[in-house]
């Protein structure tokens, strides 16, 4: 019988036992809706993001079409955004009637070109919508002063980059609203959940509305509204997460200095430039290669997980459909390998990886 290699999963939730105690404590109440819990969640979150109000909802997509609709994005208005994200981001910008003009990517760390944002700038444009891809931090200090100086809101995608700093401030704390993704393969999970992050209590409070059929006292419905909470059950498991975050993140950073160590000399692989101003916290950890396809499977055969992230600019996806002229976006779409770099990994597991690499790649 031939031995399967066993392999290393490119991503891997990290569920133990202090989250399902958690859910059981939540189950033992009846109380299984949005309730007390929540409202810690968004407490406690709420001390990672400068102490901004936050609002939880059922996913990451909700958050970013609320803090959208908060900001008063709407029918008429453009909102720049880029075209290397996944598909959500310009997703809730259509949900909200406004229309996403998809701009390029700077090549060296994949995150919105604040040139190109000042390029696409038009009467029409209402916002700027940067994604910290990876959870590498956009180039916010030039963001924020081109949106400053064109009266734009800044709609900050921060769904892979919880902890993530620019220059010694945490992203989400820059534009007016900023949206976090609690999937499963995220950093941190709440088994599904998002959280809006608002820059102030009126922004905060037109959320809470949406996500609550437009009420905050039941049966008094101030706007036409959706349902989008997040449960207890949900928020329980997420102030567990949180509370290990830090811990994670930074096995996440060693982890990604590890392989960049073992990746700087192999021939064909360019590995992730850091930004001297920003804190990297490695949601994924993506090389860049020419033949990806064939590296992919050779790591594959040695055991060793990786993802595409993204194949297919959003722009070209079918429900898009436009053709534009984005060449650093196209050409990352066409290189990008991530590779393992959860903090479930092993020193021997950190070691294959990198051998692993090395040898697809001929040396």
């Amino acid at each position: 019988m031939t031995a399967v290699t066993p392999m290393i999963p490119a991503a891997r939730p990290m569920i133990g036992a202090e989250e399902r105690a958690a859910v059981d404590r939540v189950m033992a109440t009846g109380m299984l809706a949005q309730g007390p819990e929540v409202a810690a969640f968004e407490t406690e979150f709420s001390a990672v993001v400068g102490d901004r109000s936050c609002v939880a909802v059922n996913s990451g997509t909700s958050a970013l079409l609320l803090g959208l609709l908060a900001a008063g994005i709407g029918p008429g208005d453009e909102v720049i955004v880029p075209s290397f994200t996944f598909a959500a981001t310009a997703n809730a910008v259509v949900l909200a009637g406004a229309e996403p003009v998809f701009v390029d990517i700077e090549p060296a760390h994949l995150c919105i070109d604040p040139d190109a944002v000042l390029a696409a700038i038009t009467p029409r444009t209402a916002a700027v919508m940067p994604v910290h891809l990876y959870g590498h931090p956009a180039a916010m200090d030039r963001l924020a002063a081109i949106a400053d100086r064109h009266g734009l809101a800044v709609i900050e995608d921060a769904a892979q980059a919880h902890l993530a700093t620019w220059a010694g401030r945490p992203v989400g704390t820059f534009g007016q609203v900023a949206a976090f993704s609690f999937y499963p393969t995220k950093n941190m999970t709440s088994g599904e959940g998002g959280m809006v992050v608002c820059a102030d209590e009126d922004t905060a409070r037109r959320v809470r509305l949406l996500r609550n059929q437009g009420m905050e006292r039941r049966y008094h419905n101030e706007v036409v509204g959706y349902n989008v909470r997040m449960t207890d059950l949900h928020a329980a498991i997420g102030r567990v997460q949180l509370r290990r975050l830090a811990g994670w993140t930074a096995t996440r950073q060693r982890n990604a200095g590890h392989l960049s160590a073992a990746l700087a000399e192999v021939p064909g692989v360019g590995v992730p430039a850091v930004a001297d101003r920003a804190e990297h916290v490695w949601h994924q950890y993506t090389i860049r290669v020419s033949d990806r396809d064939t590296v992919a499977d050779g790591l594959a055969a040695a055991g060793v997980g990786s993802g595409v992230y993204y194949p297919t600019p959003v722009h070209e996806l079918p429900s898009y459909g436009l053709s534009i002229d984005l060449p650093e976006t196209r050409r990352a779409c066409a290189e990008v390998l991530s590779l393992p770099v959860h903090p479930a990994l092993s020193e021997g597991d950190l070691a294959h990886i990198g051998a692993a690499v090395a040898k697809v790649m001929g040396s």
